[in-house]
């Protein structure tokens, strides 16, 4: 009998701006990466008579959540980024781009036109916390590798 392995730490995340640079996360204070997609890509209209019409949708906009531990060097670049991106020209706002790579799952997220919807909330207390920074992509390319 066949069996398939997961492994998170296979999990690669390029972050890219040309303004910033490039952040390579390979676990180091990453907690979980989300990808969803925003747009329903297909919607059914029903006429008087029942006839159906479908229309597909383009969209390929989404979220992207990154969980980061308060103290890592992730969190910091992406804190770096956001304050830099701030102050910024508003054509470097969405300049992002991020690449997700899962070798062992053979698939590849490749996001572009990528903005901060907020910097995380700030909690402290006496256990270090995971920070989740919310993101959103104008597209997103999700293939296997």
């Amino acid at each position: 009998m066949g069996y398939t392995t997961y492994s998170f730490g296979d999990v690669s995340v390029v972050f890219s701006h040309p303004s910033i640079g490039q952040y390579i996360a390979n676990g180091e204070g990453l907690g979980s990466i989300t990808i969803g997609m925003s747009t329903d890509r297909t919607t059914q209209d029903i006429a008087s008579d029942g006839t159906v019409m479908v229309s597909k949708i383009k969209g390929r906009n989404g979220t992207i959540s990154i969980e980061a531990q308060q103290t890592s060097s992730l969190h910091k670049w992406l804190l770096k980024a956001y304050n830099y991106l701030e102050s910024a020209k508003s054509a470097d706002w969405a300049k992002l781009s991020v690449v997700v790579r899962s070798p062992m799952m053979q698939e590849l997220d490749i996001c572009t036109g990528v903005s901060f919807n907020k910097i995380p909330d700030n909690v402290r207390q006496a256990q270090g916390q995971k920070r989740t920074w919310a993101l959103m992509a104008a597209d997103i390319q999700q293939e296997v590798a």
